[in-house]
């Protein structure tokens, strides 16, 4: 079964933008209510990072095994992941072809024959069908679902609730949509920053992200 990675919002602090820059006027109490945007313009310019912890959003993801492995890297997070042990797999992603870049290891490229993406699609499906028939199998013989797991590939459809504060989501947008992240998790990452668009755009324009989509 192909599915496409896939992140929505879970929850968000209330008026986040409006609480941070409440909590960033703590000196200046006569003024604390003041919607003045530009602080928060002054603070991302000049490395005031943590008033940014002060709001958190939870963001859940869908994707394969194999990306959720990178997204859990980022410590500054809280994770809550489907549980292999618990609950039975379903579901596989099934991604295209490309090749590697000979002079970045990072990267690889959209330039594969039709040919061969063909083939590494049916390859997928076809590790995917057996792994599935055998771990099914496993499961009928009562073994547990914590050990039929480890017959299953990679591309293991899998879901997490990803929650950070707003300086962890802006440290996590700034590496992930770079080039040198891989491809379906950066698409993952560039999903991520439309939600923040549309929950926190002064802060989104704060960190000149309007004007890199624009180039």
């Amino acid at each position: 079964m192909r599915l496409e990675g896939t992140v929505q919002l879970v929850s968000i602090t209330p008026e986040a933008e409006k609480l941070i820059m409440y909590c960033a006027r703590v000196s200046n109490p006569k003024n604390q209510d003041s919607d003045n945007t530009k602080l928060l313009d002054y603070c991302a310019k000049h490395g005031h990072w943590s008033i940014f912890e002060m709001a958190n959003m939870v963001i859940e993801v869908s994707t394969s095994r194999a990306i959720s492995a990178q997204i859990l890297r980022h410590r500054s997070f809280s994770f809550q992941e489907f549980s292999q042990r618990y609950a039975p797999v379903q579901e596989f992603k099934t991604y295209r072809a490309r090749s590697q870049d000979p002079k970045n290891r990072q990267n690889s490229i959209d330039n594969m024959s039709n040919e061969d993406r063909e083939w590494f699609e049916g390859a997928q499906e076809a590790a995917q069908h057996t792994s599935q028939a055998l771990y099914e199998e496993a499961l009928r013989r009562g073994i547990a679902k914590e050990q039929a797991r480890f017959l299953l590939p990679m591309s293991s459809s899998t879901k997490l609730y990803m929650n950070g504060s707003v300086r962890s989501w802006i440290t996590y947008l700034n590496v992930r949509c770079g080039p040198e992240t891989q491809r379906e998790h950066r698409e993952i990452a560039d999903a991520i920053k439309g939600i923040f668009k549309r929950e926190m755009p002064i802060i989104h324009k704060a960190m000149g992200w309007d004007n890199a989509e624009e180039a």
